[in-house]
């Protein structure tokens, strides 16, 4: 179910860079995010409602800019949308939980999904594995 939100409340709860990604679909630029090159173990959630997205063992340098996954943790958890608005055909990847922007869907990453979850790291939120 998605959550029911007004945008003056998701403009509240974001800070102003997170709102124009999650719920403007803007795109931050690239080689900027703060997860980028994070190599912790953990989980990355959605920064919108905290939705686990993404394991740390399914992230990689794919070299576009953006944090990376060849997978989610549950395809239940992600919307694919079409997505025509730069004059290419892409796959828009939202939060099925809150409907925030995450980023793109692309079919050139490795194996063996041979997909990349191309992401924005503001769109994000990590949660570090406990050490045991």
């Amino acid at each position: 179910m998605v959550m029911n939100k007004t945008d003056e409340e998701w403009k509240k709860e974001l800070d102003p860079q997170q709102y124009k990604i999650l719920r403007k679909k803007a795109t931050e630029p690239a080689f900027t995010g703060k997860l980028l090159h994070n190599k912790e173990k953990g989980v990355y959630t959605c920064a919108g409602c905290g939705t686990e997205l993404f394991s740390s063992d399914s992230k990689y340098d794919s070299g576009s800019g953006w944090p990376s996954f060849w997978t989610t943790l549950a395809k239940d958890k992600i919307v694919e949308i079409p997505d025509r608005t730069v004059g290419m055909d892409r796959i828009e990847i939202i939060c099925k939980n809150c409907g925030g922007h995450l980023g793109h869907l692309f079919d050139d990453g490795p194996q063996p999904t041979g997909m990349r979850y191309c992401v924005n790291s503001l769109s994000l939120g990590f949660k570090k594995k406990d050490a045991k």
